[in-house]
């Protein structure tokens, strides 16, 4: 059977397109295609739907950008030495089963999980 293998790209509307696609090749090494393709490295993806009245992520958005790093603690540091807001929560870790995460949110508003999964 014919089945999807990956997700082929990420597409979204922005007030000011350049500079957010700056924003996120400076922050986060995500290159868009009129730059180069961003080369994702292999790894677990979840593609999951969350009900309508969730408090995962904010009610006025309608969907939130996970995105898999290598090393969080030094994202972090990077980020937040950039002056962007670094939310982190042990609630979000657990028993680290599911690795560790922090929250950022794009210059637009747009919330974005930061996951680093388990060893």
């Amino acid at each position: 059977m014919a089945r999807v293998t990956g997700i082929g790209g990420v597409f979204f509307r922005a007030s000011d397109p350049q500079a957010l696609n700056e924003w996120y090749r400076t922050h986060l090494g995500i290159t868009q295609p009129d730059l180069s393709v961003w080369m994702q490295d292999g790894g677990p993806t979840v593609f999951s739907a969350f009900a309508a009245a969730t408090d995962y992520f904010p009610a006025d958005k309608q969907w939130m950008l996970n995105l898999r790093v290598d090393d969080l603690p030094g994202l972090i540091l990077a980020l937040r030495a950039a002056g962007i807001a670094v939310e982190t929560r042990p609630d979000w870790d657990g028993d680290g089963s599911y690795g560790r995460f922090a929250r950022i949110h794009d210059p637009e508003g747009t919330p974005i999980e930061l996951w680093q999964p388990p060893a």
